[in-house]
């Protein structure tokens, strides 16, 4: 039996066009809170009042449905950005104030260093080949639970 394997299951599906709903919830919240302004500033007032509202209003709203920076979506590159300017730029280190946590994953200190010095010692063909015995043995073991 043959079955058809979706490709790109990260994106989200559209729903107008390109736009997904979670864009369309977006326009549609802020286009209402937009318009809501518009009629209360444009009966009492002239257009140079209620018009940057307006246009600040849904000029945010059109940027937190579509812009995007580095692959993070606006408001997620807007908290970054405010978490970056409050957090202190320098830390400083005080003996005795932090919690030691050890894992059994992390080497002890002596192994470390005689890891470090064997890595630097192993030659590129030599990387070569425990990678060739590797894929071998990860060969093996496939062919094994088939």
């Amino acid at each position: 039996m043959q079955f058809k394997i979706p490709q790109n299951v990260q994106r989200e599906d559209t729903v107008i066009g390109p736009v997904t709903f979670k864009q369309l919830a977006i326009l549609l919240v802020g286009g209402g809170l937009t318009y809501a302004v518009y009629l209360l500033l444009a009966q009492s007032y002239i257009w140079t009042v209620w018009l940057p509202p307006v246009v600040i209003l849904g000029g945010l709203t059109a940027a937190i449905a579509f812009l995007k920076f580095k692959d993070m979506n606006f408001v997620t590159a807007l908290l970054y950005f405010v978490e970056f300017n409050f957090k202190p730029k320098i830390r400083v280190w005080k003996q005795g104030l932090a919690d030691v946590r050890l894992s059994i994953l992390q080497a002890l200190p002596e192994e470390a260093k005689k890891i470090a010095k064997n890595e630097a010692i192993v030659s590129d063909q030599d990387r070569r080949q425990k990678l060739l015995e590797l894929s071998k043995s990860v060969d093996r073991l496939s062919t094994l639970n088939q």
